[in-house]
């Protein structure tokens, strides 16, 4: 990238050069009188479309180099925004993850929960299934706490790049 701004930087320079050779008369017409530009005409003619030629290589090589510039900047850009995709799919990698587990864990709770309440009604307390139901809902706990802390890893991601710029200001 740096090479092509670098090439950009000396090809407008050239083009400079020769547009001021081109603006400048050329030294034998300021030398000579005005009275014989005849036999100025063919060296400055050749001099001339030879500059003219020089002049239109550099506009086209400095075009390409534009061009190519360009594009290199969009395929950057594209890099960028690829980058941004997927952070966010793994993100929403994590998210789908916990919300699986919470979903396994709640039905696990709704299942403890109908035992216990078959339980009672039969008038059988055992309990092996209070303990199973409070372990159940210690994960369902569990669960709930990894989604926020996902929800949260998620947030501070979203603000780091904007407290990094606040902290640099």
């Amino acid at each position: 990238m740096q090479d092509i701004i670098a090439l950009e930087q000396r090809i407008a320079a050239a083009l400079d050069r020769i547009g001021r050779k081109l603006d400048q008369p050329a030294p034998a017409q300021r030398v000579q009188p005005a009275t014989e530009p005849a036999a100025q005409v063919p060296g400055d003619a050749a001099a001339t479309a030879a500059l003219r030629a020089q002049l239109e290589d550099e506009r086209a090589l400095t075009v390409r180099l534009q061009k190519q510039l360009r594009v290199s900047k969009e395929r950057e850009a594209k890099g960028d925004t690829q980058g941004k995709i997927d952070k966010l799919t793994q993100e929403l990698d994590v998210q789908g993850l916990e919300m699986q587990r919470m979903r396994r864990v709640n039905t696990a709770l709704l299942q403890q929960v109908e035992a216990l309440r078959e339980a009672q009604m039969n008038g059988v307390t055992e309990p092996q299934l209070v303990n199973k139901a409070l372990v159940v809902e210690l994960d369902a706990l569990r669960a709930l706490r990894l989604t926020e802390m996902a929800e949260m890893d998620e947030i501070l991601a979203a603000l780091e790049p904007h407290l990094t710029e606040a902290g640099n200001a």
